[in-house]
C-alpha cells in the first residue's frame, strides 16, 4: 500500500492540543492574548504530533475494536499483545526482555512521575542531558528533587556527551538516578554502542539508576538504527526502558505506553502505586497491537518521507540563514536550530516567530531545562506544503527584523 503524506487533514474541532492548546502551553497565556494571525492561519510546528494521518490498518484496528460492541474495564491479559512487541523488539533492535518485566502506564510522562517517587529519597538527585525534555525536570519538581543538568557538548553540528562532568556527578553520593533520552530529544543523536557503553559502565560503578526513555528509537533516518540500553546492559538490574508506539504512529491521545523494569521489588511497588490500577483504555490496546503487527510498511514510508523533509529543511537553511550550523539528526522528526547568529536580541523566540511569522514552534531554556538558550525546535512532520509554507514565512520574518535593526 502507497500512504499519502501529503494531505492536508482540518483538526478543527477534535480537542487537539496542537489546535487549541498552544495558547497555554507555549505562552502561559488564554485568548485574552492577541496575535496578528488568526489562529486558523498559524503553521504549528511545536508539540511531538504528527500532521498525518493515522495508518489505516491501525484506524481498523480500533473499528474492530468497537464493533465487539462492549468496551468494558480492560486489562492486558492475553499473550498475543507481548508477543506483537517483542516480535518487533527482536526484528528492530535483536533485543528481549521477559513478559513479566512488561509494565503498562497511560504514558511516559506519567510514569517518570511514579518512577522518580518510587526511587529517590529526600535530598537524593537525579541527572540528564541538557538541553532536554522539559518533563525530566517537572517530574522532579513535582516530587520535590533535584535535577542536576549535564550540558552536551556541541561541536559545530552533533552534541557530544562530556563524560568527566557525567563521572563526576554519578560520583556525588546523593546522585542515584540518571535519566536517559535514547534518542535524544531535542539534539535527535542516536546514542552509539561505544557511549552507552561508556554510560553504562560509569553507572554500575557508582550504583545508579537509569530510567531510558527510547520513546523515539523508531522514528530515526533510513539505514539507521537504534540500540536499547536494554542491550548494552542486558543483566543491570536497575534499568528501567520507557517505549510506546505513541509517537512512532502518532498515537500520543491513546495514552498508552510499555514501562519496562527489570527489579522485581520496584516493578511491584509500581504496579501497586499505579493511579490508574491496572486498567487500559481498549482501544489503545487495540491500536498499539495493529502498530506492531501491521505498521511496518507504514513507518518505512513515513521514515522516507521525514527524510525528503529534512532534505528540504538542510537545503533551504544552506540557501537562505548560512549562520545556522545544521544537519539532519540522526532520529526525531525535530530539527533543534541555533538561533543565536540570526536573532540576537529577539529574547523569547517562540513568541517572536508567533507574532512574526504566524508560525507556532518551541525554544529556549524554559521549554529544555538548559543548555537551549538561543535554540528553537522545529517539528517537520507535515505534508511538506505546509513545511515550505513556515519556513518561508520564518525566512520573511528575519529579513524584516534585519531590515529594521
Amino acid at each position: 500500500m502507497k500512504y499519502d503524506f501529503d494531505e492536508i487533514i482540518d483538526r478543527k474541532n477534535t480537542n487537539s492540543e496542537n489546535v487549541d492548546g498552544w495558547r497555554s502551553y507555549i505562552f502561559k497565556c488564554g485568548p485574552e492574548q492577541k496575535f496578528p494571525y488568526a489562529d486558523d492561519d498559524f503553521i504549528r510546528m511545536w508539540v511531538a504530533d504528527m500532521e498525518f494521518a493515522v495508518a489505516p490498518e491501525i484506524r481498523q484496528a480500533i473499528i474492530d475494536r468497537i464493533n465487539q460492541k462492549i468496551l468494558g474495564y480492560t486489562i492486558v491479559s492475553d499473550h498475543g499483545y507481548y508477543d506483537a512487541v517483542q516480535k518487533w523488539c527482536d526484528d528492530r533492535y535483536g533485543w528481549h526482555f521477559p513478559k513479566e518485566e512488561l509494565v503498562f502506564s497511560p504514558g511516559v510522562i506519567p510514569a517518570l512521575y511514579q518512577l522518580i517517587e518510587d526511587l529517590l529519597q529526600p535530598g537524593e538527585k537525579a541527572m540528564t542531558f541538557t538541553p532536554a525534555y522539559g518533563f525530566f525536570l517537572h517530574a522532579c519538581k513535582y516530587n520535590n528533587r533535584e535535577l542536576v543538568q549535564l550540558p552536551l557538548i556541541k561541536d559545530r553540528t552533533r552534541y557530544c556527551i562530556d563524560f568527566g562532568i557525567l563521572e563526576k556527578k554519578a560520583a556525588d553520593p546523593a546522585m542515584k538516578l540518571l535519566v536517559l533520552c535514547n534518542p535524544h530529544n531535542p539534539a535527535g543523536r542516536i546514542w552509539t554502542e561505544q557511549e552507552l557503553s561508556h554510560i553504562a559502565a560509569i553507572a554500575s560503578e557508582h550504583g545508579l539508576w537509569i530510567i531510558s526513555d527510547e520513546i523515539h528509537c523508531d522514528l530515526i533516518r533510513c539505514g539507521l538504527r537504534h540500540t536499547p540500553m536494554g542491550k548494552i546492559m542486558p543483566d543491570y538490574k536497575r534499568l528501567i526502558t520507557c517505549m510506546s508506539a505513541s509517537k512512532t504512529f502518532n498515537l500520543a491521545g491513546m495514552q498508552f505506553s510499555h514501562i519496562i523494569i527489570r527489579d522485581k521489588a520496584e516493578r511491584s511497588k509500581f504496579i501497586a502505586r499505579d493511579k490508574t490500577i491496572g486498567a487500559v483504555n481498549p482501544l489503545s490496546v487495540a491500536a498499539h497491537k495493529a502498530a506492531y503487527e501491521q505498521g511496518g510498511q507504514w513507518l518505512e514510508q513515513l521514515k522516507a518521507y521525514l527524510d525528503g523533509n529534512f532534505t528540504y529543511v538542510d537545503a533551504f537553511i544552506k540557501e537562505n540563514f548560512p549562520e545556522i550550523a545544521f544537519k539532519p539528526p540522526e532520529a526525531t522528526y525535530f530539527a533543534w536550530l541555533d538561533m543565536s547568529g540570526l536573532l540576537p536580541e529577539a529574547g523569547d523566540l517562540p513568541l517572536f516567530f508567533a507574532n512574526n511569522a504566524g508560525v507556532l514552534l518551541e525554544g529556549g531554556d524554559k521549554m529544555f531545562v538548559g543548555n537551549a538558550k538561543g535554540h528553537i525546535r522545529l517539528n517537520l512532520a507535515m505534508p511538506r506544503k505546509l513545511l515550505e509554507k513556515g519556513l518561508h514565512r520564518m525566512k520573511e520574518a528575519i529579513a524584516k527584523n534585519k531590515r529594521q535593526a
